[in-house]
């Protein structure tokens, strides 16, 4: 993206080590970083369902790895909801490009087994809180909510341009507004974001 919102490079990004990405020679250490902007040039829009589940990421693994890398591939995703509940398949694509973890589609591993993706990502499961994260390894787990709701009203936002009684500079300033929310989402990272 040429142009986009100067927040997006404020926002802290997320390094992850991909043994994968080093077997094959993707770069010398297997480290990588995932941006904001990266993220949304991978689900082609800002909103606060992204930039939550990108929130989601990254506080959740720095609880789950406490100082070190996080292990992309090594991590097991589990997210409440359905895909086609509020969103939340939008949170586990995101989930899914920052961790590795994908359903039956993803990468399958060589042939000795390693560096397997599939079976990794699981929707409606049966967990206390919207997404649970775990390490393969250690298998230590980590819960956390997104409560957006605590801070800003995105629907609120969106009817103000849609609904019967926006004006005419309401639909010129929306998106504006929209990314300001956003950019209020990410300002309140504490609030919003919810560890167990």
């Amino acid at each position: 993206m040429k142009h986009y919102r100067a927040f997006f490079d404020e926002v802290e990004s997320i390094t992850v080590e991909d043994e994968l990405a080093k077997f094959l020679g993707v770069n010398d250490d297997g480290i990588i970083e995932f941006s904001y902007v990266d993220i949304v040039k991978s689900a082609g829009h800002s909103c606060g369902t992204v930039a939550g589940a990108y929130l989601i990421a990254r506080e959740g693994l720095k609880a789950l790895y406490r100082g070190s890398l996080p292990q992309r591939g090594e991590i097991k995703v589990e997210l409440k909801k359905a895909p086609r509940e509020e969103n939340t398949g939008v949170v586990g694509s995101v989930l899914s490009i920052i961790t590795g973890a994908t359903e039956e589609y993803g990468f399958g591993g060589i042939p000795t087994g390693k560096f397997n993706r599939r079976d990794l990502l699981f929707f409606e499961a049966d967990i206390d809180t919207a997404v649970r994260l775990t390490r393969l390894d250690t298998h230590e787990s980590v819960g956390i909510n997104y409560l957006p709701q605590k801070i800003v009203n995105p629907m609120a936002i969106l009817m103000s341009a849609i609904g019967p009684d926006a004006t005419q500079e309401d639909i010129e300033s929306f998106p504006d507004r929209f990314q300001e929310m956003v950019r209020t989402i990410f300002l309140n990272s504490d609030k919003v974001i919810e560890i167990k």
